[in-house]
Order: structure tokens, then sequence, then C-alpha cells
């Protein structure tokens, strides 16, 4: 686990409604910039997941990461839309409330989904995607434990009974480059029933093989993409990996050798120094 890097500006933050749910959104960086870099967090997650990077990206763009509805401070309502349609939804609503017209995206799990259905919804505005141990899934098959999620009663007996010392046992062993404090933050993320409802509604609406009908779509538009994935992922096959060139056909994908699901909290230098030159480019060609 990392803290934002000593050089990053203090990182503001501000609250936007959209159809009534509201959502803490930091907005660092050059303020009422129109072009910005998205940061979406996954399951579990909220926006100060990103503050290393978003700290090094405020150099040279406009930064955002929401907390998104049913994690961090965001609302929980029981009758938000819990699907990946839904999640898209409040994405735009808060890029639109926001005033962002072009989107650079950085995303991660379930992150990749909410933004890639908006960036479809929205091609005119989706500018380059980060795609950070997920993509464009194609033959993609459940992990353990969302089939678990996905089991009615089953999945409310095993969110009820999840214990931190279980799930630092289970979690850890999946991801030992996590230090505690990072199995211990990400299961203060997923703690509460709200945020439970969440996760058991959102795995039961969706498919795990969602993104083929997407990958024609995003190989028309051939958007610049930079795929960034750990080789020891446990929930996200490495070989995903390799297969976002279907999408992306231009897309540059590295291999972290060693590293996890979290790797942007694993090795947080390489994948900063990914990222971040990759970002500047796009931001640097737009401006062009």
């Amino acid at each position: 686990m990392t803290s934002p890097t000593s050089q990053a500006p203090q990182l503001r933050e501000t609250s936007v409604l959209v159809n009534g749910v509201q959502s803490p959104v930091i907005d660092a960086g050059p303020p009422r910039e129109s072009e910005a870099v998205v940061f979406v967090h996954g399951n579990p997650g909220t926006g100060h997941d990103w503050e290393d990077l978003i700290g090094r990206v405020t150099r040279f763009a406009r930064a955002l990461a929401p907390d998104m509805p049913g994690y961090g401070r965001a609302d929980k309502p029981a009758d938000f839309d819990y699907t990946v349609d839904g999640y898209a939804r409040h994405l735009g609503g808060v890029l639109d409330e926001l005033a962002v017209e072009r989107a650079h995206l950085v995303l991660h799990d379930f992150g990749g989904p909410w933004g890639l259905a908006w960036a479809l919804a929205h091609p005119e505005r989706f500018a380059s995607v980060t795609l950070i141990n997920i993509g464009v899934l194609i033959g993609y098959r459940w992990h353990r434990y969302a089939r678990i999620w996905r089991t009615p009663v089953l999945g409310e007996l095993f969110q009820a009974t999840a214990s931190r010392p279980v799930f630092r046992t289970l979690l850890g062993r999946e991801n030992p480059r996590l230090s505690r404090d990072a199995l211990d933050r990400i299961y203060d993320q997923t703690d509460g029933w709200p945020t439970k409802r969440a996760v058991l509604r959102l795995y039961r609406a969706t498919e795990p093989d969602f993104g083929e009908p997407m990958a024609a779509q995003f190989r028309e538009l051939d958007r610049p993409a930079l795929v960034v994935w750990g080789s020891d992922d446990a929930y996200l096959p490495v070989e995903q990996a390799g297969r976002q060139r279907e999408s992306f056909p231009s897309a540059r994908i590295e291999v972290l050798e060693g590293h996890g699901h979290w790797v942007f909290w694993e090795d947080a230098e390489r994948v900063a120094g990914l990222a971040v030159p990759f970002l500047e480019e796009q931001l640097r060609a737009g401006a062009r």
C-alpha cells in the first residue's frame, strides 16, 4: 500500500448528485478543464484508492475519481440500479455534472465494465483507456467468490460471516504482495450490509462474458490503450491481457511478473512509470 507522492498537491473533493444519488469525487489538478483523466475503482474500492496516481497525473492534467454508488462514502440506496448499465449511467452523470467533454479512463476490476460501457455510449468523449487488471473480457468465467456471491442464500451467508481474520487469510494467500494495511483497507471497503448488498446485486446481474459484444465496437474505434496486468491475478487470469488486442488493436500490453490483482498498490512505482507517460502522451496529442 502506498500513499500519494510527496510532490502531490492537496486533493480537492467535491460532491455530485446524479438522479438523487450522491457521490464524493476527488477533483484535482487544473480546475474546470474539460479534458480529464478519470479513475474508476472496482469492487471493492473508493476513489481514494487512486491517490498515488492522481498525485502524479495532476502535474499535467485534471484528475477525477468518484466513489461509485454502494461503495465508500457514496450513497447506497436499495433502489439503485446495481448493474453495469446502471453504473455506467451514474458515471456519465458525474462527468456531465463536472463538465468533462473528453475523458481518458483509468479502470480497475469492475470499474472496467462500468467505464467501458460509458465509453461505448459516448465514443465522441472517449479519448483513451488505461486498463489495470481488467479489460474487455472474452471467454472469461467467474472466480470462486463471484460464483458464491451469485448463488442465492449462499452469497448472503458468505457476506454475513466474512470476518476480518478470515478475510485477511483468504485474500492474503491469494495476494501475497499486499501489506496487512492493504488487506485491512480492502476489508473495510466491503464492510457494512449496504455495500455487501450492492456486491450481490451487481454480480447477480452481470454475466462473465459481458465483454464479448463490446469487442467489435471497440475494435472499430481503436482508441489508444495501455494494458497493465499482474501475472498472478487470482481472479482475472493474465491470459485476458493478451486478448485486449481483440478490442484495442494498437494496445500496449505490460505484464508484471509475480504481481496480483491490486498491481497498482503492489508496485506503485512501476505502474506509475507505465501509466503516467502514456497518459501525458495522450493529453498532449489531444492538445494539438
